[in-house]
């Protein structure tokens, strides 16, 4: 089982912004390195952690480029330190190769996108969420991906800090996705006091180094992490490998290498998938949102509610993996349901894929480079009710 730790914070209540929270959820969570290069609207992540960072004993580098920051927070990891990147849309493109490369060979790490109109140099200062689907499939293969996405200053500590649990306990990179408007919102927050919080490390090999396996079958399908130094034979390759991290192209290993992969994911969704139900219980229509969409949609159904109309919300704090089995139940249950994002229809996409029922899936999208107005998703509830 994956160690736990409880960490007491004491703290005033702050006004910060989104960026400034996930700062404060990477060091909560016990990140010592940092990694990055500037890139609106992401960069007071990284100046925060440079001056943050070392006052916890930690490391902060800036690198020459996104590529470089990926490998270094691969690097770090693979030595035993919890690590973090933040970028947005262009540098997260850059890193694709070598977030592969993260999930070929089991390296836990957090890389946060914090998202803005694209594509290529796009709207720097404005908000977008098209960045999804590039957070699952960005890099190519057959890999599980674990994607989170932040809609408040608090989800921003507390989402950050479950990144990286997420992260450590079952040896993947985790996604964390935010938006310009979520990163720049800045609000009264309050650290946890007395009740501390719950941090997750890695599980490091318990028998001796020449009995050690580093890519074992586990039944969980997450084999213990050994350090690289600490005397633990540790073969690291971004080819398929077989249980002891060589090379291989038998077709057994390989079945055996992606069937682990995703099993590690597959078998603890039920603890992956965190979502929020508002108001579903009677509701005929169903909004279903995240991010800093998700807000807007929130403030819709509170205005829809005063004008007694049965209307819920859905929020998605995981995208992936898509959490199918809430999203079903709305479907079930709501004559209509509206998936509000700010992009072409992305997460709307997943919505209809599962095809369960006769339920009307409307798709709401903005891509002007501004958030939504909660009287424009209460208009389109007006329309459809």
């Amino acid at each position: 089982m994956a160690k736990h730790r409880t960490l007491k914070v004491v703290r005033p209540p702050a006004l910060i912004h989104g960026n400034a929270a996930i700062a404060r959820g990477a060091i909560a969570a016990g990140c010592r390195f940092f990694a990055g290069y500037p890139i609106t609207p992401a960069t007071e992540i990284a100046e925060i952690m440079s001056r943050e960072i070392p006052r916890h004993g930690g490391t902060f580098i800036q690198m020459e480029d996104e590529i470089a920051s990926m490998g270094a927070i691969v690097g770090a990891s693979l030595a035993g330190v919890k690590a973090m990147t933040a970028t947005s849309g262009p540098g997260f493109c850059l890193m694709q190769e070598i977030l592969g490369f993260a999930y070929a060979t089991e390296t836990p790490c957090v890389v946060v996108n914090v998202m803005r109109g694209g594509p290529s140099t796009g709207l720097p200062t404005r908000p977008s969420q098209s960045d999804v689907m590039l957070s699952r499939w960005g890099a190519h293969g057959n890999h599980a991906s674990i994607v989170l996405a932040v809609s408040s200053v608090e989800d921003c500590f507390h989402v950050t800090l479950k990144a990286f649990n997420f992260s450590e306990k079952f040896r993947t990179p985790v996604i964390l996705l935010s938006d310009e408007v979520v990163a720049h919102t800045r609000a009264i927050f309050s650290p946890p006091e007395d009740d501390g919080l719950s941090v997750i490390n890695r599980v490091r090999p318990s028998v001796p180094p020449e009995w050690y396996i580093p890519y074992e079958n586990t039944a969980r399908g997450v084999p213990p992490m050994a350090i690289l130094g600490d005397g633990y034979r540790h073969n690291v390759t971004g080819l398929v490998h077989d249980v002891r991290g060589f090379p291989t192209e038998q077709k057994e290993e390989v079945r055996t290498f992606y069937e682990r992969i995703h099993r590690k994911i597959d078998l603890n969704r039920e603890e992956i998938e965190i979502f929020e139900s508002v108001f579903l219980d009677d509701a005929d229509i169903c909004l279903i949102a995240y991010g800093s969409a998700s807000m807007a949609a929130l403030e819709a159904v509170h205005l829809a509610r005063k004008v007694n109309l049965k209307v819920g919300l859905l929020k998605l704090t995981t995208l992936f993996p898509f959490p199918s089995k809430p999203v079903e139940e709305v479907l079930n249950r709501s004559r209509v349901v509206i998936v509000p994002e700010m992009n072409f229809g992305q997460i709307v996409q997943e919505v209809k894929n599962l095809g369960v029922c006769q339920t009307r899936i409307i798709p709401m999208n903005r891509y002007d480079g501004h958030m939504f107005a909660p009287s424009e998703i209460l208009q389109k509830i007006r329309e459809v009710y």
